[in-house]
């Protein structure tokens, strides 16, 4: 029986650890009968041990999504490896110290432009940059942390994921008729490396099971990788624009 991604090419940026969600989806994209290419930023090396714990082993291409270079070099790049992408997971998000746990009223304007420039923005960068590998069918999916409320600590990423909600909203209009969908999947808080630089996260995902009606447990990836890979599938080939809630339904109860 062929996998739900049997055949297709797809770009996973935002590895740091066997403990990033794009690791996660990576493997069971893999599983799923996929071939994928990875980005890195920083310590490649790194991404490159990580990328050996993968069912195959993927190459490692390095990707600072604020670096023009990168970018402008990137389709040749992913070229060397497959002739065409038909998936880019977007899994990448960043802000300073000053941004997260912080008083939000204390936060410098430089330290924000650079919170919604690497966590919002690049979510354009990365869809200009793939665009001459992508055909009709193609799906761009973003990582996403519910911003339509503003949350406890998470303060000026929270205002960069509400950017990130916007371009969503505006990639989708813009690729739409190229045939390509644009999609935001928005998880519960999960113990990921990035969660570990927000100050004060234990509040963020106090009580989250409890309240949510599915429950949730913040140590299981699982649910929110197989859900960024079915958006990366055909199986939801009129959706586009949208926020995929993989929350435990807590979204839903107003709490």
């Amino acid at each position: 029986m062929a996998g739900l991604l049997e055949g297709k090419r797809l770009l996973i940026t935002g590895i740091i650890t066997d403990a990033s969600l794009a690791f996660h989806a990576a493997k069971i994209a893999q599983e799923q009968g996929a071939k994928v290419v990875l980005t890195g930023f920083g310590r490649l090396s790194l991404v490159e041990r990580i990328a050996k714990r993968l069912p195959e082993e993927a190459p490692v291409l390095e990707l600072d999504v604020t670096n023009q270079e990168h970018l402008d070099s990137l389709a040749d790049r992913v070229r060397e490896h497959v002739d065409g992408l038909d998936g880019v997971l977007h899994s990448i998000g960043f802000a300073p110290q000053t941004c997260l746990g912080a008083p939000f009223m204390d936060a410098p304007a430089d330290d924000v432009k650079i919170a919604v420039d690497v966590s919002a923005f690049s979510f354009k960068s990365l869809a200009a940059a793939t665009l001459p590998l992508l055909s009709p069918g193609s799906s761009i999916v973003g990582m996403d942390f519910d911003a339509r409320v503003a949350w406890p600590v998470y303060n000026w990423m929270g205002v960069a994921k509400a950017a990130l909600e916007s371009v969503n909203r505006y990639l989708a209009r813009e690729l739409g008729p190229q045939g390509i969908r644009v999609n935001l999947v928005s998880a519960g808080p999960m113990k990921t490396m990035a969660a570990k630089s927000i100050p004060g996260f234990a509040e963020l995902e106090e009580g989250w099971g409890d309240r949510a009606p599915l429950g949730w447990d913040s140590s299981d990836p699982i649910p929110t990788a197989k859900s960024v890979c079915a958006m990366l599938s055909d199986w939801f080939p009129a959706t586009t624009g949208s926020m995929i809630m993989v929350d435990g339904g807590l979204h839903a109860t107003g709490q």
